[in-house]
């Protein structure tokens, strides 16, 4: 009976010990993932929409722009620069630390690029003195916390390098409809959120002001699951009539 027993603890010790490798080796690869492929990323306001919605989660490409000390777990100080640069194109909608707060994620449309001349006229984007095309479509429908529906005038707009997205235009003559020129300075970029009149972006330049390429996390690519606003991850047994099923593994755009 004791040579059993000895057997079974031993068997006992070698299935723990087991477990507990393939729990580190997990923990390593999903840090390596979420270090230098794909992190995950909820989105908490509405200045993205209709493109992104409050409550959507998306995978951010890190490789994308390279890797600065933004990329990595807790953003030690380990080196200036970024490795193996990509500079961000023109449309993209990217993850960035905030100028002011690098603990703070932001996410926002790349509408600048260093050297351009930004400026909004009458809630029209210019670029470099010529006016982005912008075409009228279908109203966004929303539904407020009171169940009322909003009908909010959305726009096509298309940017000088043939990218196109969608925003939204609440307020006429709002407050950022109209600004003076925003020269963007070398190795910066201009953004902004396509819900225009309710994104805070690097048209205040005391709150966002221009993006350095460092504080570049990577390019929002896909969303990979949603629940409506006031609805909570954990909550499972809701998620039938909470999960946005319809945006599920959608492209970001």
């Amino acid at each position: 009976m004791t040579i059993m027993n000895d057997e079974v603890a031993e068997n006992k010790d070698g299935g723990m010990r087991e477990t507990i490798k393939v729990v580190i080796h997990a923990l390593l690869l999903a840090l390596i993932v979420r270090t230098f492929l794909f992190q995950p990323f909820n989105i908490p306001s509405g200045s993205m929409k209709s493109t992104l919605l409050i409550g959507d989660y998306i995978f951010v490409s890190k490789f994308s722009y390279g890797y600065s000390n933004f990329s990595l777990p807790f953003s030690p100080n380990i080196f200036s620069g970024r490795i193996w640069n990509e500079e961000p194109d023109r449309g993209d909608v990217a993850v960035f630390r905030l100028p002011r707060d690098t603990s703070i994620d932001y996410i926002k449309r790349v509408i600048g690029l260093p050297g351009d001349e930004i400026q909004m006229i009458d809630g029209v984007l210019h670029i470099n003195g010529t006016a982005v095309l912008r075409q009228r479509v279908e109203d966004y429908v929303m539904i407020d916390r009171r169940g009322r529906q909003i009908n909010a005038p959305r726009y096509r707009e298309t940017l000088p390098n043939g990218v196109s997205h969608y925003t939204l235009d609440l307020v006429e003559n709002g407050f950022s409809d109209n600004t003076g020129v925003f020269k963007v300075p070398d190795g910066h970029y201009f953004m902004m959120g396509d819900n225009r009149d309710n994104s805070s972006d690097s048209r205040v330049q005391s709150g966002v002001g221009f993006v350095p390429l460092e504080n570049f996390i990577g390019r929002a690519n896909i969303v990979f699951f949603s629940l409506e606003e006031d609805a909570s991850a954990w909550r499972i047994w809701e998620w039938p009539t909470s999960v946005r099923w319809d945006r599920l593994f959608t492209s970001v755009d």
